[in-house]
């Protein structure tokens, strides 16, 4: 029965606190979920932790478990681990990487040859600074371009790529929790598919993110700390860390193959399966689409574990050891989503959406939700460090009062994403952050300290953005986004050009 009061916020609120206070969801997760079965079963009243652990495992998490859409999803997210880290450990990224950099010349070239090298190795966000990253170090050190500006490029790809697409870890992910907030608001005309592509459009940070790089490496503008990083460079005083990952793979016979030929198998099977059906023309349901993804994963893995050994570089059996270890390092991704899901359960049995939906109807402006939406999602992912962790917790707070108060859903999802992903980009202590100084060669906080007022760049147009989509939800407001970045990064190179006749430097440092 559902409560509509403020105390059914309560287990969110532990879940809050106890992520932000612990730097760890999973741990933020598992206390409002627990919290909120004591509140749902009175045991509160007798303090009574293993009835009240059993009550949780038994009505809330195994019921997650046995749900066919939440099976369908981890079976996925665990064929899609096994790829990533055939992927990772083929050293077929590197060699693909290295063909890219036969033709550059210039500093510019070098720069955007890893971006579109960041851009291309989109299966893994933690795998593409790894890969992309040692393969572009030497080739930066030769043209004098800072470790930090390389470091700023491969995160600027790896998670605002990967967040676009909606067949790999993370959309799979993404509708996995929006699936779960439809259900349990019996939204039946929209699916969670339709959600993840209409929002993709909103995904301003995202969007923001990709575009700069380019724009800055050909304007030449490096403002802030990463000015005084690349002057470094020039000098031959480049700030280098040693703390190189053990994890990068390499091997001389590894193929550029690697990367293609398993992706081209993967497209083909996707297409013998879901083409029949009338996809991408026609609707297909999320179950024969989930399992024509692991399919298609499944075959890719195949034939990647086949060239492996075909050309030596890794054996039959070394090779499946690998595939099985990667579907085993998606059990964290799992832990997290089958919490979310029971902390969405629970939720809705003390009536939290109901609340939250009641009090935004008595006044919140439904423009403003995209907006805060988006400056929320941010505070907890920079607080925590994960913008997945920060998924779960924001969807169900954001999709329920969207609908409620006729606020634009896509818009709001959206900023959801882009806060998660603004959020991270901006923490010293994100994953990414970790490990695009790591494959960079950089120093972690370098990179953060280089990074953050790009991101803040593009965090403010993101949030002027959302701002305008509360408005109107239109999907071509990421085209005045990306103009007005163009114009901001224009107006920032001619000030700096200016500034610089004055004092006769000749780096665009401000």
């Amino acid at each position: 029965m559902e409560q509509t009061d403020i105390t059914s916020l309560i287990p969110i609120v532990i879940t809050l606190l106890i992520s932000l206070t612990t730097r760890n969801v999973v741990v933020g997760l598992f206390a409002g979920v627990l919290s909120g079965v004591a509140m749902l079963n009175g045991l509160f009243t007798h303090l009574d932790p293993l009835e009240t652990f059993g009550v949780m495992v038994k009505s809330y998490i195994s019921p997650q478990l046995t749900d066919s859409y939440n099976a369908g999803v981890i079976v996925l997210l665990v064929f899609i681990g096994g790829f990533v880290a055939l992927m990772e450990k083929s050293g077929g990224g590197y060699a693909f990487a290295d063909k890219v950099t036969i033709w550059v010349r210039s500093k510019f070239q070098a720069q955007t040859s890893a971006w579109l090298g960041g851009i291309v190795i989109f299966f893994s966000d933690l795998g593409t600074p790894l890969i992309v990253g040692p393969v572009f170090r030497p080739l930066f050190d030769k043209l004098k371009i800072s470790r930090q500006k390389l470091a700023f490029i491969i995160d600027s790809t790896s998670s605002p790529v990967a967040i676009l697409i909606p067949f790999i870890g993370w959309g799979v992910y993404i509708m996995g929790l929006i699936q779960k907030e439809f259900l349990a608001l019996s939204v039946t005309d929209i699916s969670d598919w339709d959600a993840f592509i209409g929002a993709i459009p909103f995904q301003f940070y995202a969007i923001l993110a990709i575009g700069i790089v380019p724009l800055v490496a050909f304007k030449k503008l490096d403002f802030g700390p990463m000015a005084r990083a690349e002057q470094a460079a020039e000098q031959g005083n480049a700030h280098v860390s040693s703390d190189v990952s053990k994890e990068i793979f390499t091997h001389k016979n590894a193929k550029a193959s690697f990367v293609w030929g398993p992706l081209l198998v993967m497209g083909i099977v996707l297409c013998s399966m879901l083409v029949p059906l009338g996809f991408p023309f026609e609707k297909v349901s999320g179950s024969v689409f989930r399992s024509a993804l692991s399919t298609a994963y499944f075959f890719a893995a195949a034939t990647l574990i086949g060239l492996m050994a075909l050309y030596k570089v890794r054996g039959w059996s070394e090779g499946i050891s690998v595939y099985m270890k990667g579907m085993g390092n998606m059990m964290q991704v799992a832990i997290i989503l089958i919490l979310a899901w029971s902390l969405s359960s629970v939720g809705k049995e003390l009536g939290a959406a109901a609340y939250i939906a009641e009090q935004a109807q008595s006044g919140f402006p439904h423009w403003l939700v995209p907006a805060v939406a988006f400056l929320l999602a941010a505070i907890i992912s920079f607080a925590t460090g994960s913008s997945w962790g920060t998924f779960a917790i924001m969807m169900p707070l954001v999709i329920p009062t969207a609908i409620a108060i006729d606020a634009p859903l896509y818009a709001s999802i959206g900023a959801v994403l882009s806060g998660g992903l603004f959020g991270d980009h901006c923490s010293p202590i994100s994953e990414t952050t970790i490990l695009s100084s790591t494959g960079a060669g950089c120093d972690q906080f370098e990179h953060f300290k280089t990074q953050l007022p790009y991101a803040l760049l593009n965090g403010g147009i993101a949030l002027i953005s959302f701002v305008i989509a509360g408005f109107v939800e239109n999907v071509l407001i990421f085209v005045f986004a990306l103009c007005v970045q163009v114009a901001l990064v224009f107006t920032l190179a001619k000030i700096a050009t200016e500034k610089n006749k004055y004092t006769g430097k000749e780096s665009e440092a401000f």
